[in-house]
């Protein structure tokens, strides 16, 4: 892993294998060590895989000011100034594909192929509404690292899947977890996501868009990426049966291949 200066924060960024550069965008409250290690080690024997910290979160700079999508999509695309990286697939999971979508819509000429998983347009007002005052609930539920990570694995794993896999959920503890936000650096970049709308700008994507979903995801039900093939123009939806939030982790051989016969 390394740091590189981007405008006003240090960001810091891991950069693996070789060939045409895909840049993928972590979720809320996610740091870089959330991805799936088998994904990684596999998109990156045949593409120059670029994940990062958002900021606010992992080892990136956590500036005090109102974080918007619009902002984490300008750092991606500094990143990737930075990096010598003039033109790439984009990936982005969950927050993540918010960002995924800004960075398409205003940086259009920098994204090859647009990959959205786990994600979508826009809350509708009563979840807007309800997302402020959850945020209440969600300091109880962050006092303690502990805490958190059980709140974390809850959201973005299926019951079932915790329930049968007791032994990847514990990994899944000591290391993607092993360092969790505080309830502040989650708040601001779920603050974020409540402003976004990308609604009505999404007819002007013009570029291959896969969107990616799991059926069992309590977080952001799938019915968001059917919204969203309302929107965009022709994208191809693929939708895994026994994924949650996290369908990299759940169901990796099913999503993996797909995702690398779209990239081709």
């Amino acid at each position: 892993m390394a740091k590189i200066k981007v405008k006003d924060i240090n960001m810091e960024y891991r950069s693996s294998g070789e060939g045409f550069p895909l840049v993928m965008i972590m979720g809320l409250g996610g740091s870089l060590e959330w991805w799936e290690p088998s994904m990684i080690e596999e998109l990156s024997n045949q593409y120059r895989t670029i994940i990062f910290d958002n900021r606010g979160i992992g080892q990136t700079d956590k500036p005090e000011m109102k974080y918007s999508i619009k902002i984490f999509a300008a750092d991606t695309v500094g990143l990737m100034s930075k990096l010598e990286i003039e033109r790439a697939h984009v990936l982005g999971i969950s927050m993540g594909g918010m960002i995924a979508q800004e960075v398409a819509l205003s940086y259009p000429e920098r994204v090859e192929k647009l990959v959205l998983c786990s994600t979508f347009a826009s809350m509708t007002w009563p979840i807007r509404l309800l997302a402020r005052l959850f945020k209440g609930a969600y300091k109880g539920r962050m006092k303690t690292p502990e805490k958190t990570r059980e709140m974390l694995i809850s959201a973005i794993f299926s019951k079932d899947f915790i329930k049968e896999n007791p032994d990847k959920i514990e990994k899944v503890k000591q290391t993607a977890f092993k360092i969790t936000p505080s309830f502040e650096e989650f708040k601001r970049q779920l603050e974020a996501i409540i402003e976004f709308d990308s609604r009505k700008r999404l007819k002007n994507l013009n570029k291959p868009i896969l969107i990616m979903h799991g059926k069992q995801d309590s977080l952001i039900p799938y019915k968001a990426s059917l919204q969203l093939t309302q929107l965009i123009p022709y994208p191809k939806l693929m939708l895994f049966d026994n994924s949650a939030h996290a369908l990299f982790s759940q169901e990796p051989a099913k999503v993996i291949k797909p995702l690398l016969e779209f990239l081709a």
